[in-house]
């Protein structure tokens, strides 16, 4: 490219490969309760004459509220819920009181989407006013107040019913929660953004003949977690385009790998194949996350999934490392069949309080809900679907990047050498300490190849990861060359302030990564494909 026009045609030549921008994902806008914050707004309600102390001392926080009257409702209500969040409860009352609120919730969701009255019979009503009456006299004998709680939540009742008569309608409603995502922030509300991703990818996903390419471009900045289980399947290449012809492929490919076992895995115990059964039930309680891995019917459906593939996989055979590239598409594929309530609808102080208190009433949307999950509790069918899914995916990834686990492993062995030059080129003065200190890239990045930096990351982040993955040409067998220079220079200050071989390789052999989440990604994914535009069509700029 040393004329101009070249130059040009370069950059008008690959302006189709640019995905969709990539735009940061934000957590809740409310802050949490502190009850610390309205101590003036407490006392000056527990006085004579508190509309004349408010109007002597104003808050901040009320000469905000007065000027914003329009944007949310806050009243007397709110006040009376404040006080009611500020008492020290036990934590029966805590569970009592949020199964209430989850209740009136949900109701008005129903009423919302029937548009008909709620209707009670006599005897719901009973076990209603009796409940009522339990969680007010728990509360009266525990704390030493003299609240009405059924009052307080019928406060709560006519505030929500207010604020979803108000709400547009692409507000948030009760929805099934699950894994991680995963693509919202670490809590359970939808920014306004996710809700209009979501329905972006409800749509594209809803005609008769999916455009997997726009798809693509959709999922590079991420999938939400309810859509992302058919994404993923119709990504890896495991279902097709065209809706009518789904169902039965699902069919046929999941009879075809229980026709596998039927087949093969017998065999596991026999002197040809005991070593490769051995191996993997080694490898599998090293495996996280702990608590989803070491459960007994997950370990044999991991085991079934890597023996079969082994099996099927001569070429390869099992090799250490294959084993933790089934966890990310089993997570995703049991949060399919996973039906949590979880609340969505905007935060109100005695919501918040409830949530933090008991966090378990409302499940968080996060990759800890799957790996606390009894996988046992489902169905046999479903444990089926999930297990056939997850290994016909695990195939798909591994068609491309099988020559990793081949004899001598030579595409791991090219991929460090390309990172080792990669590096070299884009922060030159990372790459001669590394050189000096006599630490070799294969040391530490052979397992990044590896495991694709499952080892490096938490699983909600792999999850993120794998989103773009599958939404890049190659993404697990080239994109990801880019990841990891990029994650590499991203702990460049820290790698400059270790200055012997063993300070280096240990904080390379442990990032501290555990606190990440989809924004780090983001960012990290952003950098990968900068450089990825920069020397993938000229694969000479990194080479000396």
């Amino acid at each position: 490219m040393s004329s101009d026009g070249g130059k040009k045609q370069f950059w008008k030549r690959n302006v189709s490969k640019v995905p969709g921008s990539i735009q940061h994902v934000y957590g809740a806008q409310h802050p949490p309760l502190d009850p610390l914050l309205h101590t003036n707004l407490l006392k000056a309600n527990s006085k004579p004459n508190s509309a004349s102390m408010r109007a002597k001392k104003v808050t901040t926080f009320q000469e905000f509220e007065s000027i914003t009257s329009d944007a949310w409702d806050v009243g007397d209500d709110d006040d009376d819920l404040l006080a009611m969040a500020t008492q020290n409860l036990n934590t029966d009352v805590v569970m009592e009181t949020a199964n209430k609120v989850i209740q009136i919730h949900s109701k008005l969701q129903e009423q919302k989407q029937q548009n008909k009255p709620m209707e009670t019979s006599g005897e719901q009503l009973d076990d209603m006013e009796q409940a009522d009456n339990s969680v007010e006299n728990t509360v009266k004998s525990n704390s030493g107040s003299e609240f009405d709680t059924s009052t307080d939540l019928n406060h709560l009742e006519t505030t929500l019913s207010q604020r979803q008569q108000s709400a547009s309608p692409t507000s948030p409603t009760l929805s099934a929660a699950g894994i991680a995502d995963q693509n919202s922030s670490d809590g359970p509300l939808m920014s306004e953004r996710e809700m209009t991703r979501l329905e972006k990818f409800r749509q594209l996903l809803a005609g008769p003949n999916t455009d997997l390419e726009e798809l693509r471009k959709l999922s590079w900045s991420g999938i939400p977690r309810q859509v992302r289980p058919i994404t993923w399947k119709l990504l890896s290449g495991y279902l097709p385009a065209n809706v009518e012809r789904r169902e039965s492929t699902l069919q046929r490919k999941r009879t075809e790998y229980f026709a596998f076992i039927e087949q093969y895995y017998d065999s596991r115990n026999d002197e040809h194949h005991q070593d490769t059964y051995r191996q993997i039930a080694i490898d599998i309680p090293r495996m996280t996350p702990e608590s989803l891995i070491l459960q007994p019917k997950v370990r044999e459906i991991f085991e079934r999934i890597l023996f079969i593939w082994a099996i099927r996989h001569p070429a390869s055979g099992y090799v250490q490392g294959i084993n933790d590239l089934v966890t990310p598409f089993f997570v995703v594929f049991v949060f399919e069949y996973i039906a949590s309530p979880e609340i969505v609808f905007h935060e109100h102080p005695l919501v918040e309080l409830l949530m933090s208190t008991a966090p378990r009433i409302c499940v968080a949307s996060c990759e800890g809900e799957v790996e606390n999950f009894d996988v046992s509790s489902l169905p046999d069918e479903v444990l089926q679907n999930i297990e056939a899914d997850s290994f016909w995916c695990m195939s798909k990834l591994l068609d491309g990047i099988q020559d990793n686990y081949t004899f001598a492993q030579p595409g791991i062995q090219r991929k460090v050498k390309a990172l080792q030059e990669l590096v070299s080129r884009i922060d030159e003065q990372v790459h001669k300490h590394l050189h000096q200190a006599e630490v070799e890239y294969l040391q530490f990045a052979f397992r990044w190849m590896n495991n694709l930096l499952m080892r490096e990351l938490p699983l909600r982040c792999t999850i993120r990861l794998w989103d773009t993955y599958q939404s890049e040409p190659e993404g697990f067998s080239h994109f990801h060359l880019y990841v990891c220079a990029a994650f590499l220079v991203r702990w460049r200050k820290e790698l400059l302030e270790e200055k012997d071989f063993q300070g280096l390789l240990i904080l390379l052999q442990n990032l501290p990564t555990m606190h990440w989440g989809n924004e780090e990604i983001s960012i990290l994914l952003a950098e990968a494909y900068r450089l990825k535009y920069a020397f993938a069509d000229a694969p000479n700029h990194y080479k000396r």
